[in-house]
């Protein structure tokens, strides 16, 4: 129970900094495209890294460890990365949801409509990363967990704010922009509990739910992310970007967890 506590309050603190993200809206400084793709890039460059360093190798040396050397642990690494990414292609193709640019997708809902379906597309982006830091906090691996909600927590700052930035343009108030933002981090909390909960069932489940989050968050940044960094053009800034993120965080989990 105190690890799926810690949990939640772990990917709270994380989902939090998206509204810190946001704050600058609010006082009337708005980001030019080229460098929100490329905080953007940042984003997606820590997430790819955490993916792998955080959730996917630990995976397998506790599959390892479980079920000693052989395909299983990759066997285990291989299913639930695809778990994980098929849970959210799921949830993407069913929840009725808006983007900004390519507009409403999911199953149409005449009774969800305007801010709340930017609200449901931002949550299926930010419910992986919840429960990644949920998983990691819950496994009872402390220094790969801090890694792991250290690196979320720095990638939501940029998040928070391309969300301000885009519910602006679309024709929302600083404010309004602002509060639906930092709304959204509210997301990552439950995705917390959900894989605090999970990986404290059984000791079984824990390298499962490492590689789920990892396949959760790689499908995010494949299909939402570099994207949408790339599609003003600013493609070798956001790539910039990604590298710098993917370093920052491979940094930080070799030395935290050292």
């Amino acid at each position: 129970m105190d690890l799926v506590l810690t949990a939640l309050l772990a990917s709270t603190v994380t989902g939090a900094l998206t509204a810190v993200g946001a704050l600058p809206v609010l006082f009337g400084k708005r980001p030019s495209e080229r460098f929100n793709d490329t905080l953007l890039g940042f984003a997606a460059g820590v997430m790819l890294a955490a993916s792998f360093f955080s959730l996917i190798v630990p995976s397998i040396d506790i599959s390892t460890e479980l079920y000693g050397a052989g395909p299983t642990p990759a066997l285990i690494a291989v299913f639930g990365i695809l778990l994980g990414a098929g849970a959210i292609a799921v949830m993407d193709r069913l929840l009725p949801h808006e983007h900004f640019i390519s507009g409403p997708e999911g199953i149409a809902s005449e009774k969800i409509s305007g801010v709340w379906l930017f609200v449901f597309a931002i949550a299926i982006h930010n419910f992986p990363e919840g429960l990644a830091v949920g998983v990691g906090y819950g496994s009872g691996e402390t220094d790969t967990a801090f890694s792991l909600a250290l690196g979320i927590g720095l990638q939501n700052l940029p998040e928070g704010l391309a969300v301000a930035v885009g519910l602006m343009a679309v024709g929302y108030s600083r404010v309004k922009s602002f509060l639906v933002a930092a709304l959204t981090g509210l997301i990552e909390p439950i995705g917390g509990l959900v894989g605090g909960i999970f990986v404290n069932l059984s000791q079984v489940l824990l390298p499962w739910g490492l590689v789920f989050a990892a396949g959760a968050m790689l499908f995010v940044i494949s299909h939402e992310i570099i994207p949408e960094t790339h599609r003003r053009g600013h493609h070798q800034r956001a790539t910039a970007g990604l590298m710098v993120g993917l370093v920052i965080m491979l940094f930080l989990d070799v030395w935290l967890a050292a």
